[in-house]
């Protein structure tokens, strides 16, 4: 009988009713990215900004790992600068011109919190576990990635994660902000798919121009007030609310917007 063959290390992803799925798959190494993983990330999401029937994007682990950081075998290559690559797809998703949620269960350790912290909002398992690891391998943490940690959780918390490189349960990431939710397992898929089909129901150009405002980018209000004098959607919102009736906001992101 020939070996068992462990799948390929990929990202895998799909589009359902507005919602982009992205699964970080590499199962063998608790979903550790690879270098190959890294380069794939910014151009998987740029196709995914692109698409108009995306709404917002939801991005996980297969099974049940999120993701363990950076699989250090793939990244020996001394033409190869795995932070380089690491800050490349972290800015890509942060850049994400439409809301993203991450999905975690168990691990979500090094290049892993990077790429959660990176993302809007993150639901997480009761049991997950979150870390920031640098200080274990004597890696200086990127200046990006250590101001977008400081800004989500505060200069104390991050300092706490960068220092030591603990990991924290649940309880202490939903303290800090490191998470906005946290639930059973069990019920960890319904709610994220409940919620992010809300977040495709709602107006697209009142979630973009709150990203960018919320990330302190305020030199654009020109530019989205022509985008809400042209989308029709403050008056379908005000007419879908006196009729009573779901609203059907028409105005979508494209590649280059937010």
């Amino acid at each position: 009988m020939e070996p068992t063959k462990s799948p390929q290390p990929q990202l895998a992803h799909t589009v359902e009713d507005g919602v982009a799925t992205v699964v970080i798959s590499n199962p063998a190494k608790r979903n550790a990215m690879t270098a190959g993983m890294w380069r794939a990330l910014p151009e998987l999401l740029a196709d995914l900004a692109r698409d108009r029937a995306v709404r917002t994007l939801v991005l996980t682990g297969e099974g049940k790992t999120f993701c363990a950081g950076a699989d250090i075998s793939s990244l020996r290559d001394p033409g190869e600068d795995p932070q380089a690559l690491a800050v490349r797809a972290e800015e890509a998703l942060a850049g994400f011109p439409k809301p993203t949620l991450a999905v975690v269960r168990g691990y979500c350790v090094g290049g892993g919190c990077q790429l959660a912290a990176a993302c809007d909002l993150r639901f997480a398992a009761d049991d997950a576990r979150f870390g920031v690891t640098p200080a274990k391998l004597g890696i200086v943490y990127p200046a990006a990635s250590t101001r977008r940690l400081a800004a989500l959780v505060g200069p104390a918390a991050a300092k706490y994660l960068l220092f030591s490189g603990e990991l924290i349960d649940t309880d202490r990431a939903l303290r800090t902000g490191l998470v906005d939710e946290v639930l059973p397992e069990s019920e960890l898929g319904r709610r994220a798919a409940g919620f992010t089909r809300i977040l495709a129901a709602r107006s697209q150009l009142t979630q973009c121009a709150a990203k960018e405002f919320t990330t302190g980018r305020t030199d654009r209000d020109a530019y989205w007030a022509e985008q809400a004098r042209g989308s029709g959607d403050t008056a379908e919102g005000v007419a879908a609310f006196l009729e009573r009736r779901a609203p059907r906001f028409d105005w979508t992101a494209g590649p280059t917007a937010g």
